[in-house]
């Protein structure tokens, strides 16, 4: 029989540390946005992202990760994904160019205590439709931060991204969601950005939750398939643009915190 994940709730305590760990990484991706400019490579990105958290004393959350699926654990700090990438790509020495976009999702843990954001950068001048994407996977974000507040079920508020997103005519990506996260980077409960219609995956919103919540848009169908060369880089399946915007974000009595961000 099918009981509701158990989500542990956070002291004020345990959100100050993750405050700290959320600023810090805000500032790694403000840093990041400042060097995306063509001819600059993902690889770049990645050492800047690496040196970044070192220098303060983190450490980074994705490197050395493991998927039974993958060809090698994931080799690298960030993840860097470009254009038909949804997540997961790894970063290279390829140069970006104008008309590019690019997903740099990024976790570190500060002091025993994890944080994880992602932002999806215009490289140089890009497409109308590439512009419009953007800003869509950004503003469903937005709503969620928004609409977030105690006693409601996450399905209210996934129901308003997923409207967003679809009533702009792009695609919701279901394979993967956001998550919990605290002490480890994936904790309970998982977070869709679409109304999960069978309601195992919703849950009542409380103050102390920490969450990770990342839509993911394909401009395109929402399908996604796997690079073959590596095995970690979800593409979509019809090769269309996608973006990836995420931050952590805590639950407290009047609605919601971003934990994620430099100020």
């Amino acid at each position: 029989m099918w009981s509701a994940p158990k989500i542990e709730l956070k002291s004020p305590r345990e959100l100050a540390l993750m405050r700290n760990a959320g600023r810090l990484l805000g500032r790694v991706l403000d840093e990041i946005g400042m060097m995306v400019r063509p001819g600059v490579t993902s690889r770049e990105l990645d050492e800047l992202a690496d040196q970044r958290i070192r220098e303060a004393g983190a450490t980074a959350l994705f490197r050395g990760v493991k998927n039974p699926a993958a060809r090698f654990p994931f080799p690298a700090c960030i993840c860097a994904s470009l254009n038909e990438a949804v997540v997961h790509g790894i970063p290279d020495d390829r140069p970006l160019e104008a008309g590019d976009v690019l997903s740099v999702d990024c976790g570190l843990r500060l002091k025993g205590y994890c944080s994880d954001s992602a932002r999806t950068y215009a490289v140089g001048e890009v497409s109308l439709e590439a512009r419009k994407l953007l800003a869509v996977t950004k503003e469903a974000l937005d709503i969620a931060v928004r609409e977030i507040r105690p006693r409601i079920k996450w399905s209210a508020v996934a129901e308003k991204m997923q409207k967003c997103v679809e009533d702009a005519g792009f695609g919701v990506v279901r394979e993967f969601v956001g998550h919990g996260i605290g002490r480890e980077m994936h904790e309970e409960p998982k977070i869709p950005n679409y109304v999960d219609r069978d309601q195992r995956l919703d849950f009542e919103l409380l103050p102390g939750m920490t969450l990770a919540i990342e839509p993911m848009v394909a401009a395109g169908g929402p399908e996604v398939d796997y690079r073959d060369d590596d095995r970690w880089t979800v593409i979509t399946k019809d090769r269309s643009l996608a973006a990836h915007f995420e931050h952590t974000v805590a639950v407290t009595t009047s609605g919601a915190e971003v934990l994620t961000r430099a100020d």
